[in-house]
Protein backbone atom coordinates (compact mmCIF):
# COMPACT_ATOMS: atom_id res chain seq x y z
CA UNK A 1 0.00 0.00 0.00
CA UNK A 2 1.01 3.19 -0.86
CA UNK A 3 1.53 6.05 1.82
CA UNK A 4 -0.26 9.98 1.04
CA UNK A 5 2.83 11.06 0.13
CA UNK A 6 3.79 8.33 -2.33
CA UNK A 7 0.60 8.65 -4.12
CA UNK A 8 1.06 12.79 -4.03
CA UNK A 9 4.35 12.30 -5.66
CA UNK A 10 2.51 9.78 -8.39
CA UNK A 11 0.13 11.69 -9.36
CA UNK A 12 2.83 15.19 -9.55
CA UNK A 13 4.64 13.02 -11.99
CA UNK A 14 1.69 12.26 -14.28
CA UNK A 15 0.56 15.75 -14.03
CA UNK A 16 3.80 17.15 -15.12
CA UNK A 17 4.73 14.71 -17.74
CA UNK A 18 1.48 14.80 -19.18
CA UNK A 19 1.53 18.54 -19.70
CA UNK A 20 5.03 18.66 -20.40
CA UNK A 21 4.03 16.70 -23.89
CA UNK A 22 1.30 18.13 -24.84
CA UNK A 23 3.01 21.47 -24.55
CA UNK A 24 6.06 20.50 -26.10
CA UNK A 25 8.12 21.03 -23.71
CA UNK A 26 11.03 19.47 -21.74
CA UNK A 27 10.43 16.41 -19.96
CA UNK A 28 10.62 16.77 -16.32
CA UNK A 29 12.84 14.99 -14.12
CA UNK A 30 11.99 12.29 -12.10
CA UNK A 31 14.01 10.85 -8.94
CA UNK A 32 12.90 8.40 -6.40
CA UNK A 33 11.75 9.52 -3.02
CA UNK A 34 10.94 6.27 -1.44
CA UNK A 35 12.28 2.54 -1.91
CA UNK A 36 8.76 1.70 -3.02
CA UNK A 37 8.19 3.97 -6.33
CA UNK A 38 10.97 2.41 -7.15
CA UNK A 39 10.05 -0.77 -7.13
CA UNK A 40 8.59 -2.13 -10.14
CA UNK A 41 4.95 -2.64 -10.31
CA UNK A 42 1.78 -3.17 -12.77
CA UNK A 43 0.40 0.36 -13.40
CA UNK A 44 -2.57 2.14 -15.07
CA UNK A 45 -2.78 6.46 -15.79
CA UNK A 46 -6.76 6.94 -16.59
CA UNK A 47 -7.34 10.56 -18.01
CA UNK A 48 -11.04 12.10 -16.95
CA UNK A 49 -12.51 15.06 -18.68
CA UNK A 50 -15.13 15.79 -16.47
CA UNK A 51 -15.81 12.68 -15.35
CA UNK A 52 -15.69 10.80 -18.90
CA UNK A 53 -13.39 8.65 -20.07
CA UNK A 54 -10.17 10.68 -22.25
CA UNK A 55 -7.55 8.11 -21.92
CA UNK A 56 -6.31 4.89 -20.42
CA UNK A 57 -3.35 3.01 -21.07
CA UNK A 58 -1.19 1.00 -18.73
CA UNK A 59 1.62 -1.93 -17.70
CA UNK A 60 -0.04 -5.11 -16.97
CA UNK A 61 2.94 -6.52 -15.88
CA UNK A 62 5.90 -5.04 -13.72
CA UNK A 63 8.13 -3.67 -16.47
CA UNK A 64 9.50 -0.63 -15.14
CA UNK A 65 9.80 1.46 -11.64
CA UNK A 66 6.61 2.42 -10.79
CA UNK A 67 7.77 6.01 -10.74
CA UNK A 68 9.39 6.17 -14.29
CA UNK A 69 6.20 3.29 -15.62
CA UNK A 70 3.99 6.50 -14.46
CA UNK A 71 5.47 9.38 -16.18
CA UNK A 72 5.54 7.29 -19.51
CA UNK A 73 1.54 6.00 -18.87
CA UNK A 74 0.26 9.43 -18.48
CA UNK A 75 2.04 10.41 -22.00
CA UNK A 76 0.79 7.74 -23.33
CA UNK A 77 -3.12 8.01 -22.11
CA UNK A 78 -3.15 11.91 -23.01
CA UNK A 79 -1.42 10.84 -26.47
CA UNK A 80 -1.62 7.52 -27.68
CA UNK A 81 -4.67 6.19 -26.65
CA UNK A 82 -6.25 5.06 -30.37
CA UNK A 83 -9.70 5.33 -29.07
CA UNK A 84 -9.60 9.48 -28.50
CA UNK A 85 -7.50 11.85 -30.13
CA UNK A 86 -4.44 13.86 -28.53
CA UNK A 87 -5.49 15.68 -25.53
CA UNK A 88 -4.90 19.76 -26.35
CA UNK A 89 -3.45 22.23 -24.05
CA UNK A 90 -6.61 23.58 -23.52
CA UNK A 91 -8.22 20.97 -22.38
CA UNK A 92 -5.20 19.99 -19.58
CA UNK A 93 -6.86 22.26 -16.77
CA UNK A 94 -10.39 19.65 -17.32
CA UNK A 95 -8.30 16.65 -17.02
CA UNK A 96 -8.36 14.84 -13.98
CA UNK A 97 -5.81 12.22 -13.53
CA UNK A 98 -6.39 8.80 -11.65
CA UNK A 99 -3.74 6.34 -11.01
CA UNK A 100 -4.34 2.64 -10.84
CA UNK A 101 -0.91 0.59 -9.05
CA UNK A 102 -1.74 -2.91 -9.57
CA UNK A 103 -0.98 -6.09 -7.44
CA UNK A 104 0.09 -9.34 -8.80
CA UNK A 105 -1.98 -11.26 -11.00
CA UNK A 106 -3.48 -14.33 -9.97
CA UNK A 107 -5.27 -17.24 -11.74
CA UNK A 108 -8.98 -17.91 -11.42
CA UNK A 109 -10.93 -21.03 -11.82
CA UNK A 110 -14.47 -19.45 -11.19
CA UNK A 111 -16.26 -16.47 -12.03
CA UNK A 112 -17.21 -16.71 -8.37
CA UNK A 113 -13.92 -16.07 -7.48
CA UNK A 114 -14.26 -12.61 -8.76
CA UNK A 115 -15.14 -9.92 -6.24
CA UNK A 116 -16.78 -7.13 -7.53
CA UNK A 117 -15.49 -3.76 -6.93
CA UNK A 118 -12.17 -5.15 -5.37
CA UNK A 119 -10.63 -7.20 -8.59
CA UNK A 120 -10.31 -6.15 -12.00
CA UNK A 121 -9.87 -8.79 -14.91
CA UNK A 122 -7.59 -9.81 -17.32
CA UNK A 123 -8.05 -12.37 -20.18
CA UNK A 124 -5.86 -14.87 -22.35
CA UNK A 125 -6.75 -16.69 -24.64
CA UNK A 126 -4.96 -17.37 -27.73
CA UNK A 127 -3.38 -14.09 -29.51
CA UNK A 128 -6.20 -11.99 -27.83
CA UNK A 129 -5.72 -10.53 -24.38
CA UNK A 130 -7.77 -7.95 -22.45
CA UNK A 131 -8.00 -6.17 -19.11
CA UNK A 132 -10.62 -3.85 -17.49
CA UNK A 133 -9.65 -2.85 -13.84
CA UNK A 134 -11.25 -3.13 -10.80
CA UNK A 135 -13.34 0.32 -11.06
CA UNK A 136 -15.26 -0.32 -14.60
CA UNK A 137 -16.77 -3.23 -12.92
CA UNK A 138 -18.40 -0.90 -10.36
CA UNK A 139 -18.77 2.40 -12.44
CA UNK A 140 -20.95 -0.08 -14.75
CA UNK A 141 -23.21 -1.88 -11.42
CA UNK A 142 -21.69 -5.45 -13.37
CA UNK A 143 -22.26 -8.76 -11.66
CA UNK A 144 -19.20 -10.67 -11.91
CA UNK A 145 -20.36 -12.26 -15.00
CA UNK A 146 -20.78 -9.60 -16.74
CA UNK A 147 -17.50 -8.36 -15.90
CA UNK A 148 -15.90 -11.00 -17.49
CA UNK A 149 -18.22 -11.28 -20.36
CA UNK A 150 -17.12 -7.52 -21.05
CA UNK A 151 -13.42 -8.13 -20.61
CA UNK A 152 -13.52 -10.52 -23.13
CA UNK A 153 -15.10 -8.49 -25.68
CA UNK A 154 -12.54 -5.81 -24.94
CA UNK A 155 -9.62 -8.69 -25.99
CA UNK A 156 -11.85 -9.23 -29.05
CA UNK A 157 -13.07 -12.46 -28.30
CA UNK A 158 -16.80 -13.40 -27.87
CA UNK A 159 -18.04 -12.95 -24.49
CA UNK A 160 -18.51 -16.54 -23.62
CA UNK A 161 -14.71 -17.33 -24.22
CA UNK A 162 -14.00 -17.26 -20.47
CA UNK A 163 -15.71 -20.53 -20.42
CA UNK A 164 -13.56 -22.22 -23.33
CA UNK A 165 -10.01 -22.40 -22.50
CA UNK A 166 -9.32 -18.53 -22.02
CA UNK A 167 -7.26 -18.24 -19.01
CA UNK A 168 -8.45 -15.76 -16.49
CA UNK A 169 -6.53 -13.75 -13.94
CA UNK A 170 -7.70 -11.39 -11.01
CA UNK A 171 -5.61 -8.54 -9.07
CA UNK A 172 -6.59 -5.65 -7.02
CA UNK A 173 -5.37 -2.08 -7.33
CA UNK A 174 -4.54 1.01 -5.46
CA UNK A 175 -6.52 3.37 -6.70
CA UNK A 176 -6.34 7.08 -6.03
CA UNK A 177 -6.61 10.71 -8.17
CA UNK A 178 -6.30 14.12 -8.14
CA UNK A 179 -9.19 14.98 -6.54
CA UNK A 180 -8.50 12.69 -3.21
CA UNK A 181 -6.41 15.51 -1.66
Amino acid sequence: MLTDAEKKELLRIARNNLESAVKGTPKPESRVMSETLGQERGVFVTLKKQGDLRGCIGYIQPVKPLYIAVGEMAVSAGTGDPRFSPVGENELSDITIEISVLSPMKQIKDVEEIEVGRDGIYIVKDYYSGVLLPQVATEHDWDGERFIEETCLKAGLPPDAWQKGAQIYSFSADIFRETDG
